[in-house]
């Protein structure tokens, strides 16, 4: 049986290909898991996503598994062991852009019930899917990728810029961009 078709970012390690075909474009709306994603976007800043997914468990126990009232409580001790740890992207000012994205984050959870919530009514709670022909048709960011990061920086999030925003909305479903000849576009998803 042949494989389907995929995006043309999509391999050819499998880490990769379990991430196209499991989890990018898919819905999100467990709150830890678009921490998770939030976080990791922003680890990714400069850096390849297969890096960051390679390094995705070690990120996973160093930042609580992303339960963001866990991360909210890290101290200045706690930055400098994260510092020590090969496992995970040493960067100072992106580990400390989790801590304060947990803090903020909690914040929208207060104000709207959840974070989910907040991130969702930007499209009205129904996933945009676009059917770009090539990668090259993919944007890395929109108008509404513009609005939402300008939201979360007036709301004190850091590592949230516009690119980094689109990458979200993409890994977390609220715009699904597979190629219109991939496998896993939504018009013929197989079945899980």
């Amino acid at each position: 049986m042949a494989q389907p078709t995929r995006c043309g970012w999509a391999g050819p390690e499998p880490i990769y290909l379990d991430y196209h075909d499991h989890e990018w474009g898919r819905p999100t709306h467990d709150d830890r898991a678009l921490f998770e994603l939030l976080s990791l976007e922003g680890m990714q800043a400069g850096l390849s996503w297969i890096t960051i997914l390679k390094k995705r468990e070690a990120f996973r126990a160093a930042f609580a598994d992303f339960e963001p009232a866990a991360v909210a409580r890290f101290d200045e001790a706690k930055v400098a062991e994260l510092m020590q740890n090969a496992g995970i992207v040493r960067n100072r000012r992106k580990i400390v852009s989790v801590i304060e994205n947990a803090r903020h984050f909690l914040e929208v959870q207060r104000e709207y019930g959840s974070f989910d919530r907040f991130l969702w009514a930007y499209v009205d709670g129904k996933p945009i899917v676009n059917s770009p022909e090539t990668d090259a048709d993919v944007p890395a960011s929109t108008p509404l990728s513009d609005r939402i990061s300008r939201d979360l920086k007036k709301r004190g999030f850091t590592f949230v810029g516009t690119t980094i925003v689109y990458s979200l909305l993409q890994s977390a479903g609220l715009v699904d961009d597979h190629l219109k000849g991939c496998g896993w576009h939504v018009s013929r998803r197989p079945p899980e």
